[in-house]
């Protein structure tokens, strides 16, 4: 039987479609997190300098960001189970391509990137369709960084072999291709009508199940403008602030030698930490879930995080350098997945959770670039004060815009337990 709740509602968080939602944005981002490994892993495969190894790399996260992207829209309609089957096989025979041919391994990789935006795009439109977004965020974010850790500590003990990085692609995609099945359908808010126009294509009656008094709450009272200009407004802060912090990870071991002797072990433990310190951060926010709102944390999160930046700057011993460090990059990590949260709160189609993921692509693929020129420009202290400034600046639209997301989230329909 459908009932109204089915096609209105955003949906509790169930283990099947969880863990599609969750696999397929891991099979998405994989390549992001591999990066360091594909540079060495293509250099082996086509001895290629590790500039155009860099570049090569670059270009399969651009591909990514853009494919996601342009398949965002298709990803908060109906399409969205078709855009994640073609992109993730699209992204496991690119992938696979270039772990068995040398010869096909740069169109591999491409054509892998352009796969691996479907998986991106439709994972991140998908979040948008469970309740409490922000606990949500935190399971994602939890296993998201367990499973790359994982696979980042394995595969050196195996060997950067271009099979090994590679095939680790195209078997996560292959994986989360499997489990298209269980990703969460794209809810319709305007249940009535999709009924009446389902009802009439089938020529047949459809039954209703009426939910009890008070299950549904109406749509959302704030504007359908409203809404339009606080997603694209978000867009806009969150790869600005992506930029900012990027820029940050992909310079401190350039500035931490220059400013507190920073040495390649202790540049091991820092990173480490920030991996731990993530995890802890995604475990307390499954905890808090949206009990603490999303505006207030938000904005906290990011004057602290713009604090850290600035004192990681003037810091002159390494084991300082160290613990600001790891803190930073737990507050980053929260807010990353609040982030997540407040656009999958705009829409519960996924009409901005599903673009957010591939924004920050972008940033991340040209953050080297930019945090190279602006240290070079501005100088240690110079350059983490700018983006610590950043922080602060962006402080406020986010705040605005995370406030209208929750009031947004409440006001739509959602399913109760006993209905679910």
């Amino acid at each position: 039987m459908t009932t109204a709740a089915e096609l209105s509602t955003r949906v509790p968080l169930r283990l099947a479609p969880a863990s599609a939602t969750f696999a397929i944005a891991i099979a998405g981002y994989l390549a992001v997190n591999l990066s360091p490994y594909m540079i060495t892993a293509a250099q082996t495969a086509v001895d290629l300098d590790v500039l155009a190894a860099s570049w090569l790399v670059t270009g399969t996260l651009l591909l990514t960001a853009v494919a996601g992207l342009a398949a965002a829209g298709l990803c908060a309609g109906a399409r969205r189970h078709q855009v994640a089957r073609i992109g993730l096989a699209v992204a496991t025979l690119g992938f696979l391509a270039a772990a068995l041919v040398p010869s096909l391994t740069i169109p591999g990789l491409l054509v892998g990137g352009i796969g691996a935006g479907g998986a991106v795009a439709s994972a991140g439109a998908a979040m948008a369709s469970f309740r409490n977004l922000d606990r949500v965020a935190g399971w994602n974010g939890f296993t998201n960084r367990g499973v790359i850790s994982i696979v980042l500590a394995t595969l050196p003990l195996l060997g950067l072999a271009p099979l090994n990085v590679f095939g680790s692609l195209a078997l996560f995609s292959a994986i989360g291709l499997v489990m298209t099945r269980w990703l969460p359908r794209v809810p319709l808010l305007d249940a009535d009508a999709a009924l009446g126009t389902a009802g009439a294509a089938t020529g047949e009656a459809m039954p209703i199940e009426i939910p009890p008094t008070g299950a549904i709450r109406t749509q959302s009272a704030a504007s359908s403008r409203l809404l339009t200009v606080s997603g694209f407004g978000l867009l806009v802060v969150f790869a600005l602030w992506a930029v900012s912090e990027d820029s940050l990870w992909a310079m401190i071991g350039v500035i931490g030698a220059e400013t507190s002797g920073l040495t390649p072990e202790g540049l091991g433990i820092a990173l480490s930490g920030a991996t731990a310190g993530g995890l802890l951060g995604s475990l307390a926010l499954m905890a808090v879930g949206n009990r603490l709102g999303r505006a207030v944390p938000l904005v906290v999160l990011l004057v602290l995080g713009g604090i850290l930046k600035i004192v990681q700057g003037t810091l002159t011993d390494e084991a300082a350098l160290i613990v600001a460090f790891i803190a930073w990059n737990s507050i980053y990590a929260v807010a990353y997945m609040y982030f997540l949260s407040t656009a999958a709160a705009l829409d519960a189609r996924g009409r901005w959770s599903g673009p957010l993921l591939s924004v920050y692509l972008v940033g991340s693929a040209l953050t080297p670039l930019v945090g190279a020129s602006l240290s070079e420009m501005l100088g240690a202290q110079g350059f983490t004060l700018a983006l610590g400034i950043t922080s602060f600046v962006l402080a406020v639209p986010t705040g605005i815009i995370a406030a209208i997301s929750t009031r947004t989230e409440r006001s739509t329909p959602i399913l109760t337990e006993a209905n679910a």
